[in-house]
Parts: C-alpha cells; sequence; structure tokens
C-alpha cells in the first residue's frame, strides 16, 4: 500500500491505508499491502472499505478466500474497516463468514478504527 503508513495500537504495528489507492481484490493485489506490511515489520493490516474491490464481498469468486490466505501465509492480519451493513444484509453466507471471521484472529471486519484497537487491546 503505498498510501499507507505505521501506527502502534496497544503494541501491535499496523499498516494502515488511506482510502485512495489500489484496490484490494485478488491474491496478486494483496502482494503490495503485505509487501510493505513485511517491509515496516507490521502484524496487521488495516484496509479502509473503499479500497475494497466489490469482488471481494462476492463469495462465488473466491477473491476474499486467496486474499486472506496470502496474509496468513505471511503471518499477517488483514483487518477491513468501514461499514459493510449493507453487502451483509444482502447475502446470508457473507454474513456467515464476517461473523465466523470477527470470532477468530486471522480476519476482521470491523466498523472503524476504534473497533479495531478494542480488538487489538
Amino acid at each position: 500500500m503505498t498510501d499507507s503508513h505505521l501506527v502502534a495500537v496497544r503494541g501491535v504495528s499496523v499498516l494502515t491505508g488511506d482510502n485512495d489507492g489500489t484496490e484490494l481484490g485478488g491474491g496478486r493485489t494483496a502482494l503490495d499491502p503485505i509487501g510493505a506490511a513485511l517491509g515496516c515489520q507490521a502484524d496487521t493490516v488495516a484496509v479502509p472499505v473503499g479500497r475494497v474491490a466489490d469482488d471481494f464481498f462476492s463469495l462465488r469468486s473466491g477473491i476474499a478466500g486467496e486474499a486472506a490466505q496470502k496474509f496468513v501465509t505471511h503471518r499477517l492480519r488483514p483487518a477491513v474497516i468501514g461499514d459493510i451493513a449493507f453487502r451483509v444484509a444482502g447475502s446470508d453466507a457473507l454474513r456467515d463468514v464476517v461473523r465466523e471471521a470477527n470470532r477468530g484472529h486471522q480476519l476482521w471486519f470491523v466498523p472503524d478504527r476504534a473497533e479495531l484497537e478494542e480488538r487489538l487491546g
């Protein structure tokens, strides 16, 4: 993520991206934020929902799983930050995936930075 900066949140290094820039789509587009995170030794990559491709939220596309797997392989936690309520409301399957992801520690969907900070605490 070329428009990003590293912040420490409760002792965790978080690479945060701006709203503008390359969208996170398939596994190849995950390589930029992964490389940036590894380069600055971040543990978590916070991606604004505005930088997430629409197809990411279409589970049939497989894009979310592919991107998430790339992050996990590199021992990074992606966190999508922003309101996805309208997407979840339109898909029971997506709602279930988001709920399960948020129960774990590998991928989070949070409405705002305050929620991310709480989860990291």
